[in-house]
């Protein structure tokens, strides 16, 4: 039996918000009407607004001029699980599943395919839709650059951009003052930014969640700096690194959410312990936020606009259920199945942190 016709499709965004997104919509929605000639719809708010059927048509003056815009037209959500939807009941919140609501607000008005530009939460939700009959087509985003199965998603080109140049800056302060400073990143639980940014950035140290770290190693190496007349160190820490003997440090918890713990406070961990042991001045950098803002570069833009064009091309030729990737410089699909519960994280001998080791380059082993 032949596959039926795509002829309208719907696009959202998903997970936490990303340099990037605005390009990928504008790459869907331009190429469905170019190419194509379908109807398109964008939901509000990422599955937030799948749940609340909150979908609106979209048209091509809908993403004229948004390429370099950072963050997304469409608007996200990182709370949202159709499939675990928090609904108040009480003091308490009852846990429900509304997935089946959400297909109905898409049979409704005719679309026949949903893609989903978002992280691995997005994805597992994705894949979830997908068993239930949906025709889905994910598009690989995360700043982290830990989703399974590509070689990079867009959106970490840009953050690395960012810390990058937090970090240049800061070796000035940081050479002023004769300090020790340590700069915080995002990356969970991958250390993607932390290595790309702290490599190119010069660090000193560069601590990963990979690799637990030993306190008195990293001590030892930014003392070992001063007494050389090196009078700063620049440490650059991912979120989700962790000392041999510890663990990650939690920020707070958020309820509700399909991933409720939000990591961060390292750096000032870090600052506090390696004060006391080495008497040096030390501060704590936390870049949060900022490298998720502002607009794409080049690179992201040019990637997120061949990811929005082939997960439509793709949809089109009748596959269906799969995450556009980048593999080995080729773009092609893995199906959701394949990625579910897996994250890319750094390989503990792969060619960059050996090619930080050999210049010396502290990872705190």
């Amino acid at each position: 039996m032949a596959a039926k016709r795509i002829k309208s499709i719907a696009v959202m965004t998903g997970g936490g918000d990303c340099p990037g997104l605005n390009a990928v919509i504008r790459a869907v929605v331009k190429t469905a009407i170019n190419r194509h000639n379908l109807d398109v719809w964008g939901v509000q708010d990422g599955y937030l607004g799948l749940i609340e059927d909150r979908i609106e048509r979209m048209t091509y003056n809908d993403v004229s001029n948004i390429l370099t815009l950072g963050g997304t037209i469409l608007g996200t959500s990182n709370i949202a699980n159709p499939f675990r939807y928090a609904v108040k009941n009480g003091r308490k919140p009852e846990y429900k599943d509304v997935s089946d609501d959400c297909l109905r607000a898409l049979r409704e008005r005719g679309i026949d395919a949903l893609i989903c530009i978002g992280g691995d939460g997005t994805m597992a939700s994705a894949a979830q839709f997908a068993k239930k009959g949906l025709t889905v087509m994910g598009v690989p985003k995360t700043i982290d650059n830990d989703l399974f199965g590509t070689d990079v998603t867009f959106g970490f080109d840009t953050a690395v951009t960012t810390a990058t140049e937090a970090i240049d800056k800061i070796h000035t302060t940081a050479s002023s003052h004769h300090r020790v400073m340590i700069v915080e990143v995002m990356g969970r639980y991958a250390g993607w930014i932390a290595l790309h940014a702290g490599v190119a950035g010069g660090a000193d140290v560069i601590l990963i969640p990979e690799i637990p770290y030993d306190l008195s190693k990293i001590c030892e190496y930014v003392m070992g700096r001063s007494s050389r007349g090196k009078r700063f160190s620049i440490v650059v820490a991912a979120e989700g690194a962790k000392a041999k003997d510890g663990a990650m440090v939690i920020s707070h918890r958020v309820k509700g959410s399909p991933d409720p713990i939000r990591l961060g406070g390292i750096a000032n961990k870090l600052a506090s312990e390696i004060a006391a042991k080495t008497s040096l001045d030390c501060r704590a950098v936390i870049l949060g936020h900022i490298q998720r803002g502002g607009t794409p570069t080049p690179y992201d833009r040019v990637l997120a606009t061949n990811f929005g064009y082939t997960a439509m091309e793709l949809l089109m030729k009748g596959v269906k259920n799969h995450l556009v990737v980048l593999k080995d410089g080729r773009l092609s699909s893995i199906s959701l199945s394949q990625i579910a519960g897996k994250i890319k994280t750094v390989p503990r001998d792969g060619s960059l942190v050996k090619a930080a080791l050999s210049v010396g380059t502290c990872f705190g082993e």
